[in-house]
């Protein structure tokens, strides 16, 4: 299923990121399944470190508020794979680019997914999660396939593509209702570099990061 093209901020992508991250803090909420694997415990624990952090009473004044997302975005790196990420977000263009503009296009496309998992984590309303099954390819790439239910009851499929880095299991696309996050992304950032220059493209993230932040800070 081809994803639609639209800006970088654009809805496809923003109702994913919402969906992924209200799933993730809810992963803890439900029975684990009968075979659950390696994939599937290391993102259960990943969500355990999450909602702890969470919990901890005295991280919830406001003034703590940037020494609990410094604490989050540790985790969130643990069970993400930014770079693989922002690499297949880019597509072909990605061997076109020099080592320093590959550097600074991760560090930008990691800010800002991670802004936005951060807001939806401190947005979360309780959604459940349901586990329907876990597959492993060529024992290196896995899939977790997973049911959102929604307070009003509405089922809506969404899969975590991983894959293994030495012991570890790390996500590295995730896809919801037949769309990935991933493949999102790449359409839209293809449609602006089909238009304009990489650098502009560089600044349309730069923009983004800058919105994130300045929309977090006025909710402190």
């Amino acid at each position: 299923m081809e994803a639609r093209r639209s800006s970088p901020s654009g809805r496809p992508a923003r109702k994913i990121l919402a969906v992924v991250v209200a799933v993730s803090v809810a992963l803890l909420m439900a029975p684990a399944p009968l075979r659950a694997g390696e994939p599937t415990d290391q993102v259960r624990g990943a969500i355990d470190r999450v909602l702890e952090i969470l919990k901890k009473k005295d991280l919830q004044a406001k003034e703590r508020r940037t020494e609990r997302r410094t604490l989050l975005r540790e985790e969130i790196s643990k069970a993400f794979d930014f770079d693989e990420m922002a690499k297949r977000s880019l597509g072909p263009t990605w061997r076109q680019r020099t080592p320093e503009e590959r550097k600074e296009y991760v560090a930008l496309f990691r800010q800002v997914l991670e802004n936005s998992y951060l807001g939806k984590v401190e947005a979360y309303q309780g959604e459940k999660i349901r586990y329907v099954k876990e597959s492993v390819e060529e024992g290196r790439i896995a899939t977790v396939e997973t049911l959102i239910v929604t307070g009003k009851g509405q089922e809506i499929p969404l899969n975590y593509r991983m894959m293994k880095e030495k012991s570890e299991w790390r996500v590295y696309d995730v896809v919801i209702e037949e769309i990935s996050l991933v493949n999102n992304y790449r359409s839209q950032f293809s449609g602006i570099l089909q238009k304009s220059s990489f650098q502009d493209l560089l600044a349309r993230l730069r923009e983004m990061i800058k919105n994130s932040e300045s929309a977090s800070g006025s909710r402190k």
